[in-house]
């Protein structure tokens, strides 16, 4: 039975293991489909469609390989009697033959076309084109389906102008796609010319376009939102014990040992916020099986929050803190930049020292801590309330920020076909001074205000989160004007203005 409603369908077919799977993933934005280097991985057909906003786009139908179609061609041959029987003649095969294991998957492919599915016919371009593919493509032209044929590329070898001159001649459309690499633009142009295929379909993928740049732009504010709700609690976090009054006198062993149980609480709050940052931007994104390279909540040393090479790439310059409305006097105290104790955090030897009058903690040369202090005595008890935080130091939000912003842009940026592991190591570029001065101002008066422990009132919040958008916007534009364009993905070629 055919069918009358409006969100078209699309059922993925082709010969085994040529990327059918990779081209549903990315399409209908789903990651938890399998893909797998062997043949027959899909043995049944599912569906899936893209929904936004509770509204349906289209459906894709994702099918198993055709295993004997020379057979099923035989078959057609000897019952269709004139062109005009043929969507006919392969509705009787699939009807005869359900039951058949030997056409199981034959038939499972071709349900849903011959109940009004549009085909998509998927190809490797990097195998050589044969005759042997012929029988397929002639046995989905007898549906009488409008049909699409894709060139998904998977190997290094490229034979992409042959395939174009075969399917010509028994497709629609012919169109190369990279199930894993393709941009947002060109899964845009891909619905356009799905809504060539069939009259009725042109609005509803015209719509789809409108939707999905619109879930785009949706997705972006709420990533700035998501940046600066977590960059807020990381600057203004504290870790805090109530004690008896008689605490030993600094320099013992029992002080020590507070301040070091404090001060790692606090680096392990740290490392955990910046996590659920991270995958709470994943699940916005639809992207669920994402694995990345650092370990749950210890990190490799290189790209660990509090490495010597992550300050390195994404703290900023003092000229940057100066000519973004603050001076460079802003940086954990006027002194800083003179104060190199030469350790790194990256191997997880916190070595920090007490220094000055304030008291601050301090890796590499640029981070410092607001180090253990003791409240006032409270109660008949005499109590007093140990903390240590806030950070001092505005690099720390940069470093924040930055790590925040690239992040979100391989994020953003992944399409749902893609199996590689996460790599987010950090670099040596340098984009930010691209943002206007109110932007730059604004995240500079957040970060000044969040380091004293306050509060941003809903003006500055909403100021600060429209500066993160901007950057970004920003960003994604120095990363495609610097050549790191999704076809290389290159994931080291990140950074702040030094």
């Amino acid at each position: 039975m055919k069918r009358t409603d409006q969100a078209p369908l699309f059922a993925v077919v082709g010969h085994p293991n040529r990327g059918k799977s990779s081209v549903v993933a990315t399409l209908s934005q789903n990651d938890r489909i399998a893909i797998a280097l062997e043949p027959g991985t899909t043995r049944e057909s599912h569906t899936y469609p893209l929904t936004v906003d509770n509204h349906t786009l289209y459906t894709l139908v994702d099918t198993p390989g055709f295993q004997r179609p020379r057979r099923v061609l035989e078959w057609l041959e000897a019952h269709s009697l004139s062109a005009s029987d043929r969507p006919d003649t392969v509705a009787a095969f699939v009807h005869q033959h359900r039951e058949n294991p030997k056409f199981r998957d034959e038939c499972e492919l071709l349900t849903p076309i011959i109940e009004g599915a549009g085909i998509i016919y998927v190809v490797d371009g990097s195998v050589p084109y044969t005759a042997e593919q012929e029988a397929e493509m002639t046995i989905l032209r007898w549906t009488g389906q409008p049909s699409l044929a894709l060139i998904n590329r998977i190997g290094t070898d490229d034979h992409t102008e042959s395939w174009h001159k075969a399917l010509g001649q028994f497709f629609q459309v012919v169109r190369s796609f990279d199930a894993v690499r393709a941009s947002f633009e060109k899964h845009l142009s891909l619905l356009k010319a799905f809504g060539q295929l069939r009259p009725e379909w042109e609005q509803p993928l015209e719509q789809a376009t409108h939707y999905l740049t619109r879930q785009r732009e949706d997705r972006q504010w709420q990533s700035a939102r998501l940046i600066a709700a977590a960059l807020a609690d990381m600057m203004r976090h504290q870790e805090s014990r109530t004690l008896p009054r008689n605490l030993p006198i600094p320099g013992s062993d029992s002080r020590e040992a507070l301040e070091a149980r404090l001060r790692d609480r606090w680096y392990q709050h740290q490392r955990e916020r910046e996590e659920r940052l991270r995958r709470d931007i994943e699940t916005l994104y639809q992207h669920h099986q994402i694995a990345r390279q650092e370990a749950e909540l210890s990190w490799h040393q290189d790209h660990d929050l509090f490495s010597e090479s992550t300050r390195q790439a994404w703290a900023v310059s003092k000229r940057y803190l100066a000519t973004a409305g603050f001076g460079a006097g802003a940086v954990g105290g006027a002194s800083i930049d003179a104060l190199t104790l030469g350790h790194s955090l990256g191997a997880g030897a916190l070595i920090g020292g007490l220094i000055g009058a304030a008291g601050s903690y301090f890796y590499g040369d640029r981070l410092a801590v607001q180090a253990l202090r003791l409240g006032p005595l409270k109660g008949s008890g005499e109590l007093q309330t140990a903390t240590f935080g806030p950070v001092q130091d505005l690099q720390f939000g940069y470093i924040v920020l930055g790590r925040a912003v690239d992040h979100w842009w391989h994020i953003s940026e992944r399409n749902h076909a893609g199996r590689d592991p996460l790599e987010l190591p950090p670099s040596d570029s340098h984009w930010l001074e691209q943002l206007d001065s109110p932007q730059r101002k604004a995240i500079q008066q957040a970060l000044g205000k969040l380091r004293k422990g306050r509060q941003l009132a809903p003006d500055e919040q909403q100021g600060l989160e429209a500066a993160i958008h901007s950057a970004l916007v920003g960003y994604r534009k120095w990363r495609a004007d610097h050549g790191a364009s999704r076809d290389s993905m290159d994931p080291g070629k990140t950074g702040w203005p030094r």
